[in-house]
């Protein structure tokens, strides 16, 4: 018997896949459980219309993304630090300042996307790879100032 999975089934299928399974096991077990339904024509269609609705929103989320990442590189994020001699600081500036600055700019990034190695331990300007989209990676200029 042909299903479509409504959710992951372990060792069976992912969500939205067609797989045929036994009669006995979609009846007795996926069906009341609502982790599958029977592949009708109507329900192929629907699956087919969530599909193509999926990829639309996907493409509107990429085009956003590409959108911030313009606005991100455009941007010019000065974080303030004391510095000794050398041009070296006292401490380091964290993933945490940087996003609290981008905050202040509007413009909103979790400090888990930005993705810096290490600490950043010196005055002058350092790019920083920041994660807006999984396709999408913008870099951002830091200059740090001294204080």
């Amino acid at each position: 018997m042909k299903v479509i999975f409504q959710q992951e089934v372990k060792g069976k299928g992912k969500k939205g896949e067609v797989k045929n399974v036994s009669e006995g096991y979609a009846r007795n077990y996926l069906f009341p459980n609502n982790l599958a339904v029977e592949a009708t024509k109507g329900n192929m269609k629907n699956l087919e219309a969530k599909k193509q609705s999926d990829n639309k929103k996907a493409e509107e989320e990429l085009e956003k993304a590409k959108e911030f990442k313009e606005k991100l590189e455009a941007a010019k994020v000065e974080v303030k630090a004391k510095a000794g001699e050398g041009g070296r600081l006292f401490g380091a500036v964290s993933t945490k300042q940087i996003a609290e600055k981008l905050k202040d700019m509007n413009l909103k990034v979790e400090k888990k996307k930005i993705q810096l190695d290490e600490p950043i331990r010196s005055l002058g300007v350092t790019k920083v790879p920041v994660k807006v989209h999984p396709k999408v990676t913008a870099t951002v200029n830091i200059h740090v100032v001294e204080e």
